[in-house]
């Protein structure tokens, strides 16, 4: 039975709760991969609802390899809308440039924590749901920068040791993301998009808006409760 699991593709998942992350897990599975689903805790606005979106999706997926991380640090290196309580969430539509709720660096270190459980678990791939096109304009986003992490994980890591960085939403608009969510039969209500609110989603910060835009082109009601 153990020599079976060696030969299963695994494949881990940095999921936030959110729709991205969410589909790109779901994809990973279809695709015949043993999940092992990655969530970090770093102290951002809707920690507690992320946390509680991304138990029950991996619960809907049937993951029980699963990981949760606590990167406290990010409050005490702040700098963000997201992880600095003294710093105001925009609300008042997309703006040109890095936006105040990109939180430094942060998808280096989820992918260079993600990295050292591939390599402890013998996984293949690290999944990640960036979006390079259609996204709030974050520089940790883009497909070259995802490339440039994977190689420098595996000139990292030990020699046998070959992990991939899939990222499969990176050149898709939101709206293709809802579609590809429904055929996929993705649990949407289970996802979290606000950087505002746990309770209802606010539907005016940059996630909500970009959340509503992809589901309206869609032409798709969105599952979740709004203000």
């Amino acid at each position: 039975m153990k020599e079976n699991n060696k030969m299963k593709k695994r494949a881990v998942c940095i999921m936030s709760g959110g729709m991205d992350s969410t589909l790109s897990a779901y994809l990973m599975r279809d695709a015949g991969y043993d999940i092992i689903a990655v969530h970090f805790n770093y102290g951002q606005n809707t920690q507690t609802k992320e946390l509680e979106c991304f138990e029950n999706i991996v619960k809907e997926l049937n993951v029980t390899n699963k990981y949760v991380l606590d990167l406290d640090f990010f409050q005490q290196l702040g700098a963000s809308a997201l992880t600095d309580k003294s710093i105001e969430v925009p609300t008042t539509g997309l703006q040109e440039g890095v936006p105040v709720t990109y939180v430094p660096f942060r998808n280096g270190i989820f992918l260079s924590m993600a990295a050292a459980i591939a390599e402890k678990e013998g996984a293949s791939v690290i999944s990640i749901g960036v979006v390079e096109e259609d996204s709030s304009g974050y520089p940790d986003c883009r497909e070259a920068y995802i490339e440039a992490m994977q190689k420098a994980i595996n000139l990292g890591t030990k020699d046998e040791t070959n992990i991939e960085i899939k990222m499969p939403l990176v050149h898709l608009k939101k709206s293709q993301i809802v579609k590809e969510a429904l055929q996929h039969n993705v649990a949407l209500e289970l996802t979290w998009s606000c950087y505002k609110n746990e309770q209802k989603a606010c539907g005016v910060c940059d996630s909500c808006r970009l959340r509503l835009n992809g589901f309206e082109q869609a032409g798709v009601k969105d599952p979740i409760a709004y203000e």
